[in-house]
């Protein structure tokens, strides 16, 4: 069954177009409320946003639509998505609603939901919501209206979950930190939580103003950590996105580390406790290096679809704990019932205080493999699949790579665009590699 108006993470757009609109977010609230009232009899929603100016718009008409349902409503105002889902499950709420664009400009916005259990709902319940917003509206007396209020401490609520994460045997003390909250939803949390636990905080980022979100700033503009860190003369620079769900990590020579890079230090550290990690899940960018690292410590490794909600999606199916992408979402589902920068922060710094050793040094078996990326634009009707010559020198490629290398050609989610993208140990046969690949498509 196809969706209208959900996308693989919630429903995102343009502020002020369709469906991005205060008169489609009242019957979403509205519907939403219908949905979760065939199971609950007095449902309670929690709602927390980002800090795009349209949160404030988007969050009265949600809030209008609830309790034209019946159903009660709580407020955190600013609050990183994996709060929202970490107060869900603590409050015993019926559902949380992040209002939210993750690390779009300010001009876009978006709404998450999820479940009581902290989890990202099914694409059954998706299908329910839309079903709803298709029937007119079923507005409940004024004796049977939602109440609304404003939960006070949810930050600070926040902040003591995030630091439990954080072994109690450990502190960050002597470690100079530069938190980067690219003027989101974390501005007034993260860098409490890592001073709380010991470090000596620098902040840039943090200085909101509604239509500053990541611009320029965050995992997403990292140049501007790595600047703050060299300044600073810093330890560490760790980078959230709008929502802080994302992360990406500096050390003091300014180095940049990736997603798949902190994601090996977190199985690492496990596996120096004597914790059993079965298996790990990536998705098909992740780079192939971290890959041959883990199998020769004996554990299988499994690629998803891009995209946080299929990682999510095969960690459960499988009963694993870690997995995540290159971009920085990381899950640690012993931690978390969601991707969430700031715990993810903490589950690498760990491994550093633990051991005593620098990032370079724990991720020193691991050297990631040169990826090259080639985009090719389709002409109109052009089924690339279809394409014989295509197919033989993609086996020709994969053949001459064998072990060392692999290709991975998919479409754009967005585009008329095919994207052509080979690993090699080597910089140059990727190179080449990919290039006879995009040369083919294009003729």
């Amino acid at each position: 069954m196809s969706r209208t108006y959900f996308g693989t993470d919630g429903i995102r757009g343009t502020v002020g177009q369709a469906p991005i609109t205060p008169d489609f977010m009242l019957r979403l609230g509205h519907a939403v409320g219908r949905v979760l009232k065939r199971e609950d009899a007095k449902p309670t929603v929690l709602i927390g946003k980002d800090t795009r100016i349209s949160g404030y718009m988007i969050e009265s008409a949600l809030e209008a639509g609830f309790a034209s349902a019946g159903v009660d409503v709580l407020m955190t105002g600013p609050l990183p998505t994996p709060g929202v889902a970490y107060l869900t499950r603590a409050l015993r709420l019926t559902l949380g609603v992040v209002i939210s664009a993750s690390h779009n400009p300010f001009g876009d916005n978006g709404i998450k939901f999820f479940s009581a259990r902290g989890e990202k709902l099914p694409d059954a319940w998706e299908h329910a919501v839309e079903a709803a917003l298709a029937e007119a509206p079923q507005w409940v007396d004024a004796a049977q209206l939602g109440k609304v209020r404003r939960l006070d401490d949810a930050g600070g609520r926040y902040i003591e979950f995030c630091k439990s994460t954080f072994s109690h045997e450990l502190s960050l003390k002597g470690l100079k930190i530069v938190v980067d909250a690219a003027h989101g939803a974390a501005y007034h949390v993260a860098p409490d939580v890592f001073h709380e636990l010991g470090a000596e905080v620098e902040c840039i980022g943090c200085k909101p103003d509604g239509f500053n979100i990541n611009d320029g700033f965050g995992a997403t503009a990292p140049a501007a950590l790595v600047s703050a860190v060299r300044e600073q003369q810093a330890d560490y620079g760790i980078a959230l996105d709008g929502d802080a769900d994302r992360l990406q990590l500096v050390d003091a020579e300014g180095r940049l580390y990736n997603g798949d890079e902190l994601l090996h230090v977190m199985v690492a550290d496990r596996l120096a406790q004597g914790q059993a990690v079965p298996g790990v899940v990536g998705t098909l960018m992740t780079n192939m290096a971290v890959e041959v690292a883990l199998k020769s410590r004996g554990i299988e490794f499994v690629r998803a679809k891009v995209g946080d909600r299929y990682v999510l999606e095969e960690l459960s199916a499988r009963g694993w704990l870690l997995g995540g992408e290159g971009s920085g979402h990381l899950l640690a589902l012993d931690k978390h019932t969601t991707g969430d920068g700031i715990v993810s922060a903490l589950q690498v710094l760990q491994a550093v205080a633990r051991t005593g050793r620098s990032l370079p040094q724990l991720l020193a078996d691991v050297t990631l493999f040169p990826q090259v990326l080639i985009n090719v634009r389709l002409r109109d009707g052009e089924d690339w699949k279809a394409n014989p010559r295509l197919a033989a020198e993609q086996a020709a490629v994969t053949r001459e790579l064998g072990n060392s290398g692999r290709v991975l050609i998919r479409p754009s989610g967005t585009e008329p665009l095919v994207r052509v993208m080979v690993e090699a140990r080597d910089a140059l046969v990727a190179q080449a590699c990919a290039q006879r690949l995009a040369d083919t498509l294009r003729a």
